[in-house]
């Protein structure tokens, strides 16, 4: 069995593997790129009209011999989760490929083509299952489900002509489906020969990540001190991140407010987990309708998503008449609603990512309520293990030879295991 690292040995995002046999090739993942060349926010916009060979040419998509090309030869591509940086670019391979992907998954797919200017369109899907084995040709692939920020996330053990590889994908012991990955501590898959293991965490402050749990506490303890309105800058694809908001307006008798984009993910989601949608019975959470996503819907002929919430609006007047009572979603691309309800004086959450803060649109959206008087707030975990939960795996596992991968300290094994 041949491994080619395209993309994501040296970087964290924009990850592309290849694995060959005598006869069977297959990708795991095909990114984007989280940051360029000179080290700073990768911003696809600027390229997104190129053509095949541009990108290639310009070390945007990696050099796959016939991955583009109606004769492929590539037998399948792997998704591990539905995370932009490890899915972002598939809609420029060959629409020959067999796409595998949990089915969940497809479903978060489907909604980013609506309401982001995404085009991944998967016309024939093959759908694993955890803990069920797949043939890809040579391949026999099985998936393990993962802790991780993203919802419906999987490690992959592939095996093929004698050799066993164990890729983590993204994963952590901290957010609400830790289970999963003590599971996988007394499960793990023994005599692998090649642990290919994310490190995104390498290097960043080593103190204890703090669980989601904690999260959902730290935000009780804001919700209860607020005088004003609670703004929250969270992603609405972390589910977990979700949920814990939601659990902390039920404690502060909160009315949680989300946008339609939102509500489709919690409602389409909730199918497979006990997620609170507006739709499903959740009496304490509205449905805000911003003019511009609202506008985006019925332009392209999809006023149908937008009516199934049409029962649980709120508006903002009702939400001017008792700022303090609610706890809403936000982003950049609403700050002309937030402008119209003119409140001061709240709180400003941020649960993302610390590094986004150095985009000019996160400065500016973050001073916006600084300059109106909002107290900020920085409330978030990471969705990666830490080095202790990365010891834990590989002890578990104890492969015979690590490779890095999702990391910019490509020699980063020195930090997990010091004899290798």
């Amino acid at each position: 069995m041949n491994l080619i690292i395209h993309r994501g040995s040296s970087e964290i995002g924009g990850t592309c593997i290849e694995l060959q046999t005598a006869s069977t090739r297959i990708l795991v993942n095909f990114g984007t790129p989280l940051v360029n060349k000179q080290g700073g926010s990768f911003h696809f916009d600027q390229h997104k009209h190129h053509s095949v060979d541009r990108l290639i040419r310009d070390g945007i998509l990696p050099d796959i011999k016939s991955a583009y090309d109606s004769n492929t030869q590539i037998g399948g591509l792997l998704i591990s989760h539905p995370h932009a940086d490890h899915f972002g670019l598939m809609q420029y391979l060959s629409p020959q490929i067999p796409i595998w992907l949990g089915k969940a998954t497809h479903e978060i797919l489907k909604i980013n083509n609506i309401f982001l200017p995404q085009n991944n369109v998967i016309s024939h899907p093959k759908y694993f299952n955890k803990n069920e084995p797949f043939q890809i040709g040579d391949f026999t692939i099985t998936p393990y489900w993962n802790d991780h920020s993203a919802f419906d996330a999987y490690s992959f053990l592939i095996e093929a002509e004698g050799k066993r590889i164990f890729y983590t994908g993204d994963f952590r012991a901290h957010g609400r489906k830790q289970k999963a990955f003590y599971w996988l501590l007394h499960n793990a898959p023994k005599n692998v020969d090649y642990l290919m293991m994310e490190g995104t965490t390498i290097g960043r402050n080593p103190s204890q990540l703090k669980t989601e749990e904690d999260i959902e506490n730290e935000l009780v303890d804001t919700f209860k001190n607020s005088t004003g309105i609670n703004y929250i800058y969270t992603s609405s694809q972390n589910i977990d991140r979700l949920v814990s908001i939601y659990k902390a307006c039920l404690q502060t008798h909160k009315t949680f407010v989300v946008d339609i984009y939102t509500a489709q993910i919690l409602n389409t989601l909730s199918k497979y987990a006990g997620l609170p949608s507006p739709a499903k019975g959740f009496t304490n959470i509205k449905v805000f309708y911003a003019h511009r996503t609202t506008t985006r819907l019925f332009d392209s002929g999809k006023e149908q998503v937008a009516y199934q919430f049409t029962k649980y609006k709120i508006t903002r007047e009702e939400i001017h008449a008792n700022p303090d009572q609610f706890v809403m979603v936000v982003r950049p691309s609403m700050e002309p609603e937030i402008r119209k309800l003119d409140l001061s004086n709240g709180n400003f959450i941020y649960s993302l990512w610390e590094g986004y803060k150095a985009q000019s649109s996160t400065k500016a959206f973050v001073h916006r309520f600084k300059s109106k008087g909002f107290s900020i707030h920085n409330i978030h975990t990471s969705g990666h293990a830490d080095v202790a939960t990365l010891k834990k795996l590989v002890d578990a596992i104890n492969p015979k030879a690590i490779i890095p991968v999702h990391t910019f300290h490509k020699d980063w094994s020195c930090y997990i295991c010091p004899d290798i």
